[in-house]
């Protein structure tokens, strides 16, 4: 058995990082099958067998927690998790660096801070780089945080209008019995999009900003034939797109443009005699400059922790383990 001790300067600020009835406490403890036990300001941590790592761990955790809230920050359940994730990753991170807010994206509605030292290099690398991919799977970020980018961008008037797309491949001879006309039958298929846009602006704005063009949204066949100059390009769902089709994208970034392209490759609903134009991508385009592709994996998931655990077992799976 190994018991480690901690004291914190202040008492309030100290409550505040063990959480309403100590749930901060109690998720860490869980994190790491450790026992954990407070008595003011004072916190012993004790491991259920000859877990050093563990006992460390939980210490960085803590540490590292209690100077974000010195700095101002209020600190939630999910955060402490993400924190546990991050640092059983990558023991020797600062979780301060990779949760502050220097390169958030900026809304009137919302501010987007990473979680995770992938989506801190995510947000950095679609600053610097005209196009991106991320590719990973589900609840990593990948199209929320590249949306929230584009408005950001789109605020600052560093671009003059957003274009999101996707291939609609579900709908293929289906549309036909969907009802409504050409727009309404592929809406459905772009909700996702939408979605994200109306969690970064008000859904007025987004109305008038769609209503002027400035915010456009469709399908991946409404882009043949475009250059597109002074805009932010999003091309989502990526993996179901055909190499043709990745190519005739890829092919419309003009002047002044930046282009994301997300996708997960293990989420592909092509024909099986059919090839996925980001693996094709992934493998033709890895070296060319200005291009630069970052990966994603379970350990970035920012959904319900129960996400993480099912994308993991799906990977296991999938490997025959």
């Amino acid at each position: 058995m190994i018991n480690h001790k901690l004291e914190f300067e202040d008492n309030a600020l100290a409550r505040q990082l063990f959480g309403p009835q100590e749930t901060h406490l109690r998720l860490i403890a869980e994190r790491f099958d450790l026992r954990i036990e407070s008595r003011g300001n004072k916190v012993v941590i004790t491991s259920l067998g000859d877990d050093q790592a563990g006992v460390d761990l939980a210490g960085r955790v803590l540490t590292q927690l209690y100077g974000m809230i010195r700095a101002g920050k209020k600190v939630l359940p999910q955060d402490v998790d993400l924190a546990c994730r991050l640092l059983d990753r990558e023991p020797g991170a600062n979780i301060g660096k990779v949760f502050q807010k220097d390169v958030s994206a900026g809304s009137p509605k919302k501010g987007v801070v990473p979680k995770t030292l992938n989506q801190r290099t995510y947000l950095d690398t679609i600053r610097e780089q005209d196009m991106t991919f991320g590719i990973g799977p589900a609840g990593t970020g990948k199209t929320y945080l590249a949306v929230a980018m584009a408005v950001g961008a789109l605020l600052r008037r560093e671009v003059k209008r957003i274009v999101l797309t996707r291939p609609a491949v579900e709908a293929g001879e289906k549309l036909g019995f969907l009802p409504g006309d050409l727009a309404e039958k592929i809406n459905p298929y772009l909700r996702p999009l939408y979605d994200a846009l109306h969690d970064m602006l008000d859904f007025e704005k987004v109305q008038e900003y769609m209503e002027a063009g400035v915010i456009e949204v469709a399908p991946l066949a409404f882009m043949r034939g475009r250059t597109l100059n002074d805009a932010f390009i999003i091309l989502d769902e990526a993996q179901n797109t055909t190499p043709e089709q990745m190519k005739m994208f890829l092919t419309r970034l003009g002047f002044g443009s930046k282009a994301v392209v997300t996708g997960d490759v293990t989420q592909i609903d092509l024909p099986q005699e059919s090839r996925s134009g980001l693996l094709h991508a992934r493998s033709v385009l890895t070296n060319v400059k200005g291009i630069k592709f970052i990966a994603f994996d379970d350990k970035d998931v920012i959904r319900h922790p129960l996400v993480g655990r099912i994308v993991k077992a799906y990977d296991k799976d999938a490997k025959g383990e």
